[in-house]
């Protein structure tokens, strides 16, 4: 069992479940085009975000990392037509591609993307008094992993929902010797986890296309 099967397995599942989709394809193929990298989440992955957003009953979702916009049109189609969509990216070329994208889908009234450093956007929002949001997703620079934790709870309220991606780090993350800035970010972003009070949260494991990783998922269960 290895790399080979995890793949063979989403493709079947993929191929099962979820049926093609023009716009989901377009954006991977742009996105290649673009020579952005390869590093968004797998289809069988996108719709876990979709129905984590759905379940939630979400109206309003912030992401911290866009790259090509794959993983935010998972989400913002889960959201009901006055719902909103704010998704953060440090790379302009990256942003480019992703608002090309989300226009193919037909997202672009529902989806803002700002381009800037993460923090610094994540502070305009705090400073801008944004509304809470239902749903936060993680998948950026794994180092600042614990500050966009510290920024996630402020913009959330009790009943938010906070996912990472990339948390296990092919095991990495089991291993308090790593020098690896990325583990050590996740390790941290963990501890912070485990010593929060206003949230309930687990990791799961994932195998597949992307490899052996996994997700974090908080339920925020109080105010600070």
């Amino acid at each position: 069992m290895g790399e080979e099967r995890w793949a063979e397995v989403d493709r079947y599942v993929t191929e099962l479940l979820l049926p093609d989709d023009a716009a989901l394809d377009a954006t991977l193929a742009a996105s290649a085009a673009a020579r952005l990298p390869a590093i968004q989440v797998s289809p069988p992955q996108g719709r876990l975000l979709e129905l984590l957003a759905r379940i939630r009953g979400t109206r309003r979702i912030l992401e911290i990392g866009t790259l090509g916009g794959y993983s935010t049109i998972w989400l913002a189609r889960a959201l009901p037509p006055d719902g909103r969509l704010v998704t953060l990216e440090g790379n302009p070329h990256h942003a480019e591609v992703a608002r090309a994208n989300l226009a193919r889908a037909g997202l672009e009234r529902i989806v803002e993307v700002r381009v800037g450093p993460a923090a610094e956007s994540l502070a305009r929002l705090a400073a801008e008094g944004a509304e809470p949001f239902d749903l936060i997703f993680i998948d950026a620079d794994k180092p600042a992993y614990p500050e966009y934790l510290e920024w996630a709870l402020r913009l959330s309220r009790p009943g938010s929902v906070i996912v990472a991606d990339n948390v296990v780090r092919n095991g990495a993350v089991a291993d308090p010797r790593s020098a690896d800035p990325s583990v050590r970010g996740v390790r941290r972003f963990h501890e912070m986890l485990a010593g929060e009070p206003r949230v309930s949260a687990t990791v799961i494991q994932t195998v597949g296309s992307k490899g052996y990783d996994g997700f974090a998922l908080a339920f925020v269960t109080r105010d600070p």
